[in-house]
């Protein structure tokens, strides 16, 4: 659908946008202007980091709690940059139809969804409108990204026995190590869904797990777990910025854990790492 030769540069496969254009962009959910946090992270500030740490393209995630399900922000960038972006929309699994919205959103770049335990609470995998989504990502390719906690990875390992041939990535660690512990329990789960050979992982978000301090190397050895469970072609370097760049935090950190701290690797497994993996799941 989006086939195009790749470039040499780095994919980043999470960042958020938003903007102080609210006229344009309207905020959802009863959020205001004084919501954002960072004040502004727009496609312009977005576009004007990445090539300082040789980045090419970046999987705009929407921010539900910005933009809910509108995903109008993340498609102006990805219209206007079109060899730049890819997006992982959302689309609400209550409202009729969620499939067909699915579909229609393929056309504009959006070649993922974001689902979430956050607003459905321990339910948010059932429904006929949730098993819709998962029968049309299986037919047109688009992944399910899931934002949860490690007390969701059971239900979503049975959901992926269910639905085998849809592509599945599990979004910052299934944040294990959120609260500063990481559990070999959180750990083992993550990895038992290793065996669904369409889940991948993005091992992102450094800034909120373990330690949570630059140069983040206590986290290297869930990196080595989830190597060994998965190998580099199912695993993906993200940021999650714009949060990656608040306070001591920084993205060149983000970067350099994986492609300067992370050792035995081949160059072509830090090339899965680093782009090969977000271009397989996201550009195709």
């Amino acid at each position: 659908m989006y086939g195009q030769k790749a470039e040499d540069g780095f994919i980043d496969a999470h960042s958020h946008i938003w903007t102080r254009d609210i006229d344009k962009f309207p905020l959802s959910g009863g959020a205001v202007i004084e919501d954002l946090d960072p004040p502004s992270f727009t496609t312009e500030e977005l576009l004007a980091l990445i090539p300082q740490h040789g980045v090419d393209r970046v999987v705009l995630i929407q921010h539900h709690l910005f933009y809910g399900y509108d995903n109008s922000y993340m498609i102006d960038a990805a219209q206007r940059f079109p060899a730049r972006f890819r997006i992982v929309g959302m689309v609400d699994d209550r409202a009729p139809a969620p499939d067909k919205k699915m579909r229609a959103l393929a056309n504009q770049a959006v070649t993922g969804f974001r689902i979430t335990s956050w607003i459905h609470g321990r339910r948010w995998l059932s429904g006929d409108g949730m098993a819709a989504m998962w029968a049309c990502a299986a037919e047109t390719g688009q992944a399910i990204c899931c934002l949860m906690d490690p007390a969701d990875l059971s239900s979503l390992d049975s959901m992926c026995k269910r639905h085998p041939d849809t592509k599945v990535v599990v979004d910052h660690f299934a944040r294990i190590g959120v609260d500063g512990t990481i559990r070999d329990r959180d750990l083992d789960r993550l990895c038992r869904l290793a065996r669904h050979k369409n889940t991948h992982v993005k091992i992102s978000a450094y800034y909120a797990l373990g330690d949570k301090a630059e140069p983040y190397l206590d986290l290297l050895p869930m990196i080595d777990r989830l190597l060994s469970a998965y190998g580099p072609e199912r695993l993906m370097w993200a940021s999650d910025s714009p949060y990656q760049l608040v306070g001591d935090h920084s993205y060149g950190a983000s970067l350099g854990l994986v492609r300067d701290r992370l050792k035995g690797l081949s160059s072509g497994d830090r090339d899965w790492l680093l782009r090969g993996t977000a271009n397989k799941v996201y550009w195709y």
